[in-house]
């Protein structure tokens, strides 16, 4: 695929988010060539977990599926004390509906349990009790892993956000290919100095 061939890549936005989960995936996927454009609930600006005031480029009303790579739900302390999120989630369930990814970590795996987005995929969250507690029926495909991909549905806990990126470029297909995605894994998620010069040879 063309670097102007790519649609966007989609990363929602909302207060609270957790600014630190999703740096690694909308930094190497730009650095490639995605354009990676922000959507949040309205056109009034969001504020971060760390106070990073941010003005979306679009609204979640302007979304489509057809027009994006990828969307990316960061966790956020709204995803467990209310339901304002919920869109998001019933956002993610059309994109999976139209076959294109969508990834989730932290709090937004606990929303797509909620929408009953995982009770028929294999994923991961921040661990199996937290997700418990949303009352979802997936939990027997809960799987103990950093991050874990299964069709369309890439899920990670809020620790894990190199593990995030690497389900996410390895799912994309162009970012990195073979032994340079498992390079640039070890670099960034192991601190591997071997790692740097197989990932830039």
């Amino acid at each position: 695929m063309s670097v102007t061939s790519r649609k966007p890549v989609h990363l929602a936005l909302y207060d609270t988010f957790a600014d630190w989960e999703t740096g690694h995936t909308t930094a190497w996927l730009a650095r490639v060539g995605y354009e990676v454009r922000t959507v949040a609930p309205s056109a009034v600006p969001v504020t971060s977990i760390g106070g990073l005031r941010v003005q979306s480029d679009l609204t979640l009303d302007e979304l489509r599926p057809e027009d994006s790579s990828l969307l990316v739900l960061p966790g956020a302390d709204l995803w467990d004390t209310s339901d304002d999120l919920a869109p998001f989630a019933r956002t993610a369930r059309a994109f999976l509906d139209a076959g294109v990814p969508v990834g989730a970590i932290c709090g937004a795996t606990a929303g797509l349990a909620r929408e009953g987005l995982l009770d028929d995929r294999a994923h991961t969250s921040a661990a199996s009790e937290y997700l418990a507690a949303t009352g979802y029926g997936g939990g027997g495909r809960y799987v103990e892993a950093d991050a874990v991909t299964d069709g369309d549905l890439i899920t990670a806990g809020p620790t894990e956000p190199v593990a995030f990126a690497r389900e996410i470029f390895g799912r994309l297909g162009d970012v990195f290919e073979g032994k340079k995605l498992d390079a640039w894994f070890r670099l960034f998620h192991d601190s591997d100095p071997a790692a740097y010069e197989a990932l830039n040879s």
